[in-house]
């Protein structure tokens, strides 16, 4: 459009779009994207980054889950909305860097020589003084002083009162890189967020907009994959994941996205040779560290590499880092010990990251093993707890108790007050899950070998138990028998839930607790040891409410005494029960060892350290949901490296950027822009010298200067400002 003024006509951009252009180029606008910038930010660092979302449904719930997918906060930096702040950040900026930069430039140009006297009185830097020579000399002398001093100079003579051409204007400035860090600093941040946005998803998701691509998110062998999951090997930039066995070769990069995953080929094949990690004494990694080879996928040449945390390699412009380590699919050796009736122990085995098929019972439940890790290294603390006491929990209702809480009282995990710290490594364990017919599965974490808590002196095996990943696991600690393993407590509970042995053991202990004769009182006890131990067993169900009453254990027990027994009685009576029931299991113990052809168990003190531990893991395995335990036998460990691969040329656009907002920072803060006026006319015999200084910030620096130039170029005080 054009308007015409004066009769002159004026070439103009339409309204709306001059109104968008100044908005998109402002300060304001600039600053609200870097706000939602930041914001975003804080969210991606907040909330774990492209977790699967099952993980996001069990820590946050299905409402949330959904609204963080719909707006893409498992995946910001990869966001389209995220994306699109950049882009207008950059538009913004490039905007501002435009419409400023030429304004600048003349600025820098012009000495600003065409100011008036009158002006230079309303400056707050301001002296006048009489001088002895003409205002030509003066004028020179100054001039030739302040270049001197680093000031760039322009001698204007123009005409006065006195005369044409008698009065000279010096114009000086220093500082100029003030300006020039301004421009710096928003170039920066333009080639900031453009090598974020190269080395970011946007061409990545430019070729799934433009190109057809789509995230594959099914399974079975990447030569099976179609062409159309396949990034091509000339893309620019990505990032992704490679992950390598040792022993073994690969050659295609991982590109996850929130709906599945994209394949990158690579110009080379990454062999493993060996992975290494050494640990701390605190069972932390200390390094890890992979001795590779590079195969050219062109000209066949290997390239021996050795890449570490923060010592990457280098092939072809593409980075490798050494990202982390996994399980490359270890083998393992179980022993299945069933926990019921007449169940034989089984072997089996599996690979890391494998599963087999297993049949409970006689066919009637088929179970799917899966073999989810395998941990060679467990250090854990087993120093003195806060109180000093080291106090298990034990005594404490074993249907509300945390197995894993009662366990951290002895490892320091949780306990914010331990006052000493004993770490040690307890061996291997290894982590499975148990899946039922429709999908239902608990994960299970088991140890290797018996680890001593000083409870009693009795080594447990920790078996420990979750229902979702989001839950702590819950240990069961079941203590090693005279041979160091778990046989003795795996015959004792399916002895408990068989009758005839619970029978055995009732009649056994009647007999031996009453002297001959005394039929009547054995009776009784018979009676009341058959009561203990069939409340003790329950129904061999999992742990629970039947009926409003406890389901086995002691809680059933101490349900019952409350239940039957005057309060008054409850102690003594439950102390009586209690023994009672402790000789029956320990019958009970002795007719699974004669059934085994063992030795019959001594009356010592590791025998009472055994029961007393016996007592209370028959008490809990009843809320252990599963009818077999799995002990870790042997295993054949193979280790895996994880690696990141990227082609960023993005990188090199962020380090300048860098550079870049480093000097126009310190130039902004550190350099001050000055400009100095000098206005000389002749008085009488000499000059009369009218001086000020402009400067962008008021500072003391600038006082104390302005008050060495009055006196070293005119030789008085300045009559504005502080000395």
């Amino acid at each position: 459009m054009s308007d015409t003024t004066q009769g002159v006509r004026i070439q103009s951009a339409p309204q709306p779009l001059r109104r968008a252009v100044e908005l998109l180029s402002s300060m304001r606008f600039a600053i609200a994207l870097l706000t939602v910038i930041c914001i975003a930010s804080i969210i991606g660092t907040v909330l774990k980054q492209h977790e699967p979302i099952v993980n996001y449904v069990n820590q946050f719930g299905p409402f949330w889950a959904e609204a963080f997918l719909a707006l893409q906060l498992n995946a910001v930096y990869s966001a389209w909305w995220f994306l699109l702040i950049l882009a207008f950040l950059v538009t913004s900026t490039s905007l501002c860097i435009a419409r400023n930069t030429p304004k600048i430039i003349t600025d820098l140009k012009t000495y600003k020589e065409n100011i008036r006297e009158q002006n230079l009185r309303s400056f707050h830097h301001k002296a006048e003084a009489q001088l002895g020579g003409d205002s030509a000399a003066e004028a020179h002398r100054i001039g030739g002083m302040l270049v001197g001093g680093g000031w760039k100079v322009k001698l204007q003579q123009r005409d006065t009162a006195a005369g044409p051409g008698t009065g000279w204007m010096v114009a000086a400035k220093a500082g100029a890189a003030n300006k020039i860090g301004y421009i710096a600093a928003h170039s920066a941040i333009v080639l900031v967020c453009l090598g974020g946005l190269l080395d970011g998803d946007m061409i990545v998701r430019a070729q799934m907009w433009l190109g057809g691509k789509a995230p594959y998110a099914g399974g079975g062998l990447i030569s099976e994959v179609s062409p159309k999951h396949w990034l091509s090997d000339r893309n620019p930039a990505y990032r992704g994941n490679l992950v390598v066995t040792e022993g073994t070769q690969a050659s295609t990069a991982i590109l996850s996205q929130s709906d599945g995953i994209l394949l990158q080929p690579l110009p080379f094949s990454l062999e493993l040779k060996k992975f290494v990690v050494e640990y701390y004494s605190t069972g932390m990694p200390k390094l890890f560290a992979s001795d590779v080879v590079l195969h050219d996928r062109e000209t066949g040449e290997a390239t021996a590499a050795r890449i570490e945390v923060n010592h990457p390699a280098n092939f072809k412009g593409i980075e490798i880092y050494q990202s982390s380590f996994d399980d490359g699919g270890s083998r393992v050796q179980l022993t299945a010990m069933p926990l019921g009736i007449g169940g034989k122990p089984f072997e089996i085995e599996g690979v890391i990251g494998g599963k087999s098929q297993i049949v409970e019972g006689a066919g009637e439940r088929a179970l799917t093993l899966e073999f989810t890790g395998l941990r060679t290294i467990n250090v854990e603390n087993f120093g003195a707890d806060g109180d000093g006491d080291g106090a298990s929990g034990s005594g404490a209702d074993v249907r509300k108790v945390n197995l894993r809480s009662t366990l951290d009282s002895h490892l320091g995990a949780a306990n914010n007050t331990v006052k000493s710290k004993e770490l040690r490594n307890v061996g291997p364990s290894i982590g499975y899950k148990l899946r039922d017919a429709s999908g239902q599965a608990r994960e299970y974490n088991n140890y290797m070998l018996p680890v001593d808590l000083g409870e009693g002196g009795v080594p447990v095996f920790l078996l420990g138990v979750r229902e979702n990943p989001s839950e702590p696991f819950r240990y069961l600690r079941a203590p090693a028998d005279d041979s160091g393993s778990l046989d003795g407590f795996v015959r004792l509970r399916q002895a408990l839930a068989d009758p005839q042995a619970r029978q055995a053991a009732v009649a056994r202990y009647a007999k031996q607790a009453v002297e001959p004769g005394r039929v009547e009182l054995a009776a009784q006890l018979q009676q009341s040891a058959e009561r203990a131990l069939s409340l003790f067993a329950g129904s061999g169900a999992p742990q629970g409410m039947v009926n409003g009453k406890f389901d086995g254990g002691l809680p059933a027990i101490a349900q019952f005494m409350e239940d039957n027994v005057p309060e008054a009685e409850r102690a003594r009576a439950g102390e009586v029960l209690v023994r009672i029931l402790n000789g029956t299991l320990f019958e009970l113990a002795q007719i699974t060892r004669e059934r085994a052809g063992l030795a019959p168990l001594k009356a010592d003190a590791d025998t009472l350290g055994f029961m007393t531990q016996a007592v209370m893991a028959l008490s809990d395995v009843q809320a252990y949901p599963a009818p077999l335990v799995f002990a870790l036998k042997d295993f054949t460990q193979v280790q895996a490296s994880v690696f990141q691969v990227a082609r960023a040329p993005g990188k090199k656009v962020v380090y300048l950027g860098c550079a870049l907002l480093i000097l126009g920072v310190f130039s902004m803060l550190f350099i001050r822009e000055r400009r100095l006026w000098v206005w000389l006319v002749p008085d009488g015999a000499g000059s009369r010298a009218m001086m000020a200084l402009s400067t962008n910030r008021k500072t003391m620096d600038g006082d104390r200067e302005f008050a060495q130039l009055t006196d070293k170029l005119i030789g008085v005080a300045p009559t504005g400002g502080k000395t």
